[in-house]
């Protein structure tokens, strides 16, 4: 089985390239590039995602902008039928502008830009995302980001909780986020949003100040899982 997925390029993008060049290096398969203002996606796609950057530069509320762009709509349809999206950073807030994922990202604690590589504790297993990590294991994923401080009120963080929604965790205070998670299930476990960027970790010299491997692992995930099915 050929594995089809799509990355959405928006106005100040920055990641999107990073993106589909680590789909294609696990996956052996190119990704398709799809513009904000395309009203339909491409037939039969596997996995969409909106990768890391500054969509319209952050106007408004970062994500708020391109929540509302002609090809959302199509992401959000392909998502309520199933189809896996993962948000990487401003994808991750994105998400949440769009409804596709609870919670609101804000500004870092400290007013400060965050850039550096991180330890993530997995937390859930189950999803197409998680499903080759141990519960507890310790990922190094690189982070960039102004506004990855993760929001969401004390009922909605108990019920991600109870769920199993939280995907990942940081093991210390990166940016504020409530209880240090760096990563959200959708119910159906089919999206994901994390601040963290697997696709600046999937071969040591795909960065090599940062180096490391770990964020490939999750990639392999949702290949395998999608071909397993």
């Amino acid at each position: 089985m050929g594995f089809k997925a799509g990355v959405i390029t928006f106005p100040g993008s920055n990641c999107d390239r990073d993106m589909a060049v680590a789909l294609e290096a696990v996956s052996g398969e190119p990704a398709i590039r799809i513009w904000h203002g395309d009203a339909d996606l491409p037939d039969g796609l596997d996995f969409i995602a909106l990768p890391g950057g500054f969509s319209y530069g952050d106007y408004l509320r970062s994500g708020a902008m391109a929540a509302r762009s002609p090809v959302l709509r199509a992401v959000v349809s392909a998502a309520n039928r199933g189809v896996p999206v993962l948000g990487v950073c401003n994808g991750f807030q994105v998400l949440t502008e769009s409804g596709l994922l609870p919670g609101a990202l804000m500004r870092n604690a400290g007013q400060t830009f965050v850039c550096r590589t991180v330890d993530l504790e997995v937390v859930n297993t189950t999803s197409i995302y998680t499903s080759g990590f141990e519960q507890g294991q310790n990922l190094r994923i690189p982070v960039a980001h102004h506004d990855g401080n993760y929001f969401a009120d004390e009922a909605t963080l108990d019920a991600l909780e109870g769920d199993g929604r939280v995907a990942f965790r940081y093991t210390d205070d990166v940016n504020g986020s409530r209880r240090n998670i760096a990563g959200v299930l959708s119910a159906n476990g089919r999206v994901l949003g994390m601040m963290p960027h697997p696709e600046r970790a999937i071969e040591p010299a795909s960065h090599p100040s940062l180096g490391g491997e770990d964020g490939r692992a999750l990639f392999e995930n949702v290949i395998n899982s999608l071909v397993a099915a």
